[in-house]
């Protein structure tokens, strides 16, 4: 009888974990992890239930078997909570995001996002939109993008004034430094940031980039001058390369990093000009090399969501942004819209412990578009009726 009753509650135990499976004299043969929390489950009842000479009563090996299936199905699930479901879980994270400048772009997108995963969110704004971020804050323009699921608003935890061009003070040319778009502010280079964000913050668990620009992006390539040129580069590239470098040692092992480029990265996108598509190729190379470099040294995971076209204001200055989002619909395979939140929930994702072994990838949030060979609505591609 006892025999038979061990048998059906190992039975439950198969049902109750996909791992599991019936091994010899009635223990579990799951993963290694697994099968330890097992055998010690059932050392620690036999040694309560009875003496090892003796078989366990058959109340006890009934309570013994209801103990190792609870802990199998912690096991088998170690996300489920009891609303069920496996959630992005950011509370108690600190994230700086570098580039929010409104509340129309993906900087912003992803800020909502890891707030409403629970995250603390701490912005580096651009120190000429500064003042007329703050202002609209304040004024409550914002109030209705603020807007989280359970009603409340979101909060930034700080804001510093930044610019992600200048590592140091010594490296701001006289123009800017005396700049009257500059003055009121201290402390905006890269570094000062991130000395006042060790300071007023303390660790911090996520950096996001979300700096892009391109003094002639409008100008093919070959018309792209060498200041041009380089002022891509910098503004959009090596600005990633800077925060890293400064803000790598403010990050708790198991941190994240996250920075957005294009595909132009990696496919030729007439239009879009200036040194900005090399930029973006030096970005995405950056983001392999830092997620080796930075995850050795740092434990850190670094990664880049390449997305797809957005009517966002920065996107504006191009020039073609609504011909490429009337593109993208027609040639994409989901054929819609994207939406902000959409990166912003991919990055969410990927800052996340569920993305703890994601690094060094270019994850495009497109809806498939940079996995098309041909543009499905050329004119090329009508047939003539004979």
């Amino acid at each position: 009888q006892e025999s038979s009753s061990a048998s059906m509650a190992f039975k439950m135990l198969q049902r109750r974990s996909a791992a599991a499976a019936t091994a010899a004299d009635g223990l579990c043969a799951m993963p290694r992890s697994s099968a330890g929390l097992m055998r010690s489950s059932v050392s620690q009842f036999q040694s309560l239930c009875s003496p090892v000479s003796r078989p366990a009563p058959l109340g006890c090996r009934r309570e013994l078997a209801s103990h190792v299936i609870a802990q199998a199905s912690a096991v088998a699930a170690p996300a489920a909570t009891g609303t069920g479901g496996l959630k992005i879980d950011l509370r108690g994270k600190r994230v700086f995001i570098a580039g929010v400048a409104d509340d129309q772009g993906f900087g912003w997108a992803i800020a909502k996002a890891m707030a409403e995963a629970g995250a603390e969110i701490s912005l580096g704004v651009w120190v000429p939109a500064l003042n007329i971020f703050e202002t609209s804050f304040r004024r409550g323009k914002f109030d209705e993008s603020r807007k989280l699921s359970n009603g409340s608003l979101m909060e930034f935890t700080h804001i510093f004034p930044m610019d992600a061009v200048f590592d140091t003070m010594e490296d701001v040319p006289a123009d800017i430094a005396t700049n009257k778009r500059y003055a009121g502010n201290t402390e905006w280079t890269v570094s000062e940031v991130a000395t006042r964000v060790g300071k007023e913050i303390g660790k911090i668990d996520v950096v996001v980039h979300s700096l892009a620009n391109g003094p002639e992006v409008t100008k093919p390539l070959l018309e792209t001058s060498r200041k041009g040129y380089l002022a891509a580069m910098s503004a959009s590239s090596y600005s990633f390369v800077s925060l890293l470098q400064r803000f790598g040692p403010l990050m708790n092992p198991g941190g994240a990093v996250i920075n957005l480029t294009y595909i132009a990265g990696d496919k030729v996108i007439p239009g879009y000009g200036g040194g900005m598509s090399s930029a973006k190729a030096a970005l995405e190379s950056d983001t392999k090399v830092l997620a080796y470099e930075a995850g050795r040294k740092y434990k850190i995971r670094v990664n880049s969501i390449s997305a797809g076209p957005l009517g966002s204001r920065a996107a504006k200055a191009i020039g073609f942004i609504d011909d490429m989002i009337r593109y993208s619909y027609e040639n994409a395979p989901i054929q819609k819209e994207l939406a902000a939140s959409e990166v912003g929930n991919a990055a969410a994702f990927l800052v996340s412990p569920l993305a703890s072994a994601i690094t060094g990838q270019v994850v495009y949030v497109d809806n498939g578009l940079s996995i098309m060979g041909i543009a499905i609505d050329s004119k090329t591609l009508e047939r003539t009726s004979a």
